[in-house]
């Protein structure tokens, strides 16, 4: 059987021992500018993009992916740059998967600033909670009753106003006035939240793997 050559630029969004129980691929870091154009030129058959870097150093840009494309490179993005390139080109080719995807695709969100955290350099550690996260975990904790929708609001307000690295729930939460009976039952629920942006690179990961041996 033909074996597909598969690039994927991914880091926090998937610990490394879970992406490759996934997909067998040349796994390699969050991309960046001119990292597409190098891909290229190793002919690879799909890219798939799940994180990029957005303040450290210039973004991925779109002539880059237009250009794999244009090269009869499927590409394949969501959960985090991934998300935001592929709606941004879908239209062109990019195929875009995952809840976030759905959601800069419809308008829900639009900023990049919405799926930016902070991580180490060594093993992509998680250093700050993505606003996507924080946003669905409270909208599903609206759903239970444990907020209400006012409090859901205020509580999105302060987080929004943080500046992305300084993201945490005890942070915003600290910020936020609410009752303390309230605040405390929010404070459990939140210890099992949703990582979306892992959910979601997940289910990149699948797709392509689907691509590949469908």
């Amino acid at each position: 059987m033909f074996n597909k050559k598969v690039i994927v630029f991914i880091g926090p969004s998937l610990s490394v021992e879970e992406r490759q129980e996934i997909l067998d691929a040349d796994y390699r870091p969050p991309v960046k500018r001119d990292d597409i154009l190098s891909a290229i030129d190793e002919n690879p058959d799909i890219i798939g993009i799940v994180d990029g870097v957005f303040h450290q150093s210039p973004a991925v840009s779109h002539k880059e992916i237009l250009k794999a494309i244009d090269n009869q490179i499927t590409v394949v993005g969501g959960s985090s740059m991934g998300a935001l390139r592929a709606a941004e080109l879908d239209d062109l080719g990019m195929i875009g998967v995952g809840y976030i995807y759905q959601q800069y695709a419809n308008g829900s969100i639009e900023s990049d600033d919405d799926v930016a955290l902070v991580f180490t350099s060594d093993d992509y550690t998680p250093l700050s909670v993505p606003y996507v996260n924080i946003e669905y975990n409270l909208n599903q904790a609206g759903k239970k009753k444990i907020i209400t929708s006012n409090e859901k609001k205020q509580i999105l307000k302060v987080a929004k106003s943080l500046y992305y690295p300084k993201r945490n729930y005890p942070s915003i939460l600290e910020k936020v006035d609410m009752d303390l009976k309230t605040k405390s039952r929010l404070k459990e629920f939140l210890k099992t939240g949703v990582d979306i942006k892992k959910y979601d690179a997940i289910e990149v990961l699948k797709y392509i793997n689907n691509l590949v041996n469908g």
